[in-house]
């Protein structure tokens, strides 16, 4: 990890975790799963429906699959958005095992998970990041796992009150906007983790960013 990331993140005590984007480079296998739930409809809707992913990569499958639906003109009743919800769910969760770890996060959460409070924060549904966590070896480095339909903001703010937080002692590593706004929210730093999918962030938002854990 480079000299200047250090002297970033050693000021404080507890990291919030976004995970697909951050931990796992797993964005993209989340927008090839999508695009196989819809792969029936025609090119314009998927492109739509990729374009919208990578925009709102923090957004919950339970809020991104009934405006998908919608677009495809399929039933967006309780039911139909559960069934597609679970189908997603078999899809992508051994593709994000799979996926490839962002550059030197996994030595950085084993070096430092004594000495600091890391919290998952993510859009994928609690158990199935539990599940992913434990399939990975790396659940004993989180105190805490917050996953939907608890929203980020929520989750943060449950965890500041909890854990006796200072806004001060927090930071919030995420890649999406929904990341940062639920540190704005909650009055924490944040570090954006910079991708091939969040370019148009990258500009747009004054903070401190990253390529990964190995970077200056």
């Amino acid at each position: 990890m480079s000299k200047p990331l250090n002297q970033i993140f050693k000021r404080f005590n507890t990291v919030f975790w976004d995970f697909d984007g951050v931990i796992k480079d797993s964005v993209e296998v989340k927008n090839i799963a999508f695009e196989r739930l819809f792969s029936e409809c025609d090119k314009k809707t998927l492109i739509a429906i990729r374009n919208h992913h990578k925009e709102n990569s923090g957004l919950s499958r339970f809020e991104k699959i009934p405006i998908y639906l919608s677009w495809a003109g399929k039933n967006t009743s309780s039911k139909n958005i559960q069934k597609y919800c679970q189908k997603f769910s078999t899809l992508v969760k051994d593709s994000v095992i799979d996926s490839a770890w962002v550059p030197g996060v996994k030595k950085y959460l084993k070096n430092n998970y004594l000495k600091k409070n890391f919290i998952i924060i993510t859009a994928t549904p609690q158990d199935e990041i539990v599940e992913i966590l434990i399939e990975l070896s790396i659940q004993n480095y989180f105190v805490a796992v917050y996953g939907s339909p608890i929203t980020k903001i929520n989750a943060i703010s449950n965890s500041m009150k909890v854990f006796k937080c200072k806004d001060e002692g927090a930071i919030m590593i995420g890649d999406s906007l929904i990341d940062y706004e639920a540190a704005v929210e909650n009055n924490i730093f944040f570090a954006l983790r910079q991708t091939q999918h969040n370019l148009s962030l990258q500009k747009s938002l004054d903070c401190f960013k990253f390529k990964d854990f190995n970077h200056e």
